[in-house]
């Protein structure tokens, strides 16, 4: 796997792929700098090595130009985190771009308009991928969080740099760390897969049932499972057409060694409500007009014993509705669990959009090994899939 670190930049000009898909306020403030903070590292080496760098990103899902989405709102802040002066340009190809690439001096880094202000971009454009192509000496792919999408500046401007493209620092970190969970990890490996919908993690399920020894099923999909195996579930959300399913991947688990752990108790609720009443009762006895909204303390307890004798940990998707005080616990929970068995030696991987704002809400980040900073590609990485952005690199 070819890095920055394998590369010289003196001199050069390094086309960076960065994610500054970052959320802004009314004001146009960016509220969460994660993905920027992420970027760093890579932008460092290449301006320490005597090159330069241009950045280049999509942010939202504009229709053709929209001021709202132009990347000149983040500058500053990409300024802030990183600590030099960032020019910009309004556009991300033609001459206009091409002369301020052409006048970028080692030590300092240009950022270009949204990628998507041109359909082409996402289309996998060839010919814009040209364009692209042009801006650089060397093509680093540092965004993981589009990996999955065979776009002009994720998969196909890569062609044109047969010898010089590379990972940046995150996009190879991101890569080692699905490695360490479904190939590398030391055992006992564990997934815990929350979320509502089985549906939504059936080809997770079944690629990584060869690849863990144990397997929690929490959140909202735990009641598709207690149905299937003829428990009364009450209200609580159920995939009444995947129950054949949920018996079929307890069927492969035990025919594969793998432990899978339900929940056993539940906090249910006479209401989609923070302020519903509220009663523990057994996951296979919630009674009519009432919903699993969280974990209860016997699964709790039992989740933690798990965790706290896996070696390497996957965390995707919470356990119960923690968007809502009175339903967070479980999550909580499972949190400070995993926090504490990565303390103690484990390797701890959180991923997917719920989880990862779990974490980042309850202040989890720094107490587990990492944090991806992409939804989907991650869970296309989980589903055993080989993602456009990085096959591009390694061809």
């Amino acid at each position: 796997m070819k890095t920055i670190n394998d590369i010289s930049f003196k001199d050069k000009k390094a086309l960076i792929r960065v994610d500054f898909n970052v959320p802004l306020n009314e004001n146009f403030e960016v509220t969460d700098d994660t993905r920027i903070q992420s970027a760093k590292p890579t932008v460092i080496k290449i301006l320490e090595d005597g090159g330069s760098c241009v950045l280049m990103s999509h942010m939202g899902r504009p229709k053709g130009v929209q001021d709202e989405f132009s990347l000149r709102h983040i500058v500053e802040k990409i300024e802030d985190v990183i600590g030099v002066e960032v020019k910009f340009v309004e556009d991300c190809v033609g001459s206009k771009v091409e002369e301020a690439t052409m006048n970028l001096k080692p030590g300092e880094v240009l950022l270009l308009e949204n990628l998507r202000f041109h359909d082409e971009e996402k289309a996998g454009d060839k010919a814009f991928a040209e364009k692209l192509s042009r801006l650089g000496d060397i093509y680093v792919n540092d965004a993981f969080g589009t990996a999955h999408r065979a776009h002009a500046s994720t998969t196909i401007v890569a062609q044109f740099f047969p010898e010089k493209k590379c990972f940046g620092y995150l996009l190879a970190q991101e890569i080692e760390s699905i490695q360490k969970v479904m190939e590398t990890g030391e055992k006992p490996v564990l997934a815990v897969l929350g979320g509502a919908k089985v549906s939504s993690k059936i080809t997770i399920i079944e690629n990584i049932l060869d690849k863990v020894d144990h397997l929690i099923i929490g959140g909202g999909m735990t009641f598709t499972f207690i149905k299937a195996q003829g428990g009364s579930v009450g209200d609580s959300i159920c995939e009444d057409d995947k129950m054949e399913l949920a018996i079929d991947i307890l069927k492969q688990a035990e025919a594969k060694n793998v432990k899978i752990h339900l929940p056993v108790d539940v906090l249910a609720a006479n209401a989609f409500s923070n302020d519903a009443a509220t009663q523990v009762v057994d996951v296979n006895q919630i009674p009519d007009g009432w919903q699993g909204l969280d974990a209860g303390p016997k699964s709790k307890a039992i989740f933690n014993d798990v965790v706290n004798q896996c070696k390497t940990i996957l965390w995707n998707g919470p356990l119960g509705v923690f968007e809502m005080e009175s339903f967070a616990s479980g999550t909580i929970e499972l949190g400070n669990s995993i926090a504490e068995a990565t303390k103690n030696g484990a390797f701890s991987l959180v991923g997917g959009g719920d989880s990862v704002a779990a974490v980042k809400q309850f202040g989890f980040q720094n107490k587990v090994s990492y944090v991806s900073t992409g939804g989907g590609a991650m869970l296309e990485s989980l589903e055993g899939k080989t993602l456009p952005g990085i096959a591009a690199i390694l061809s």
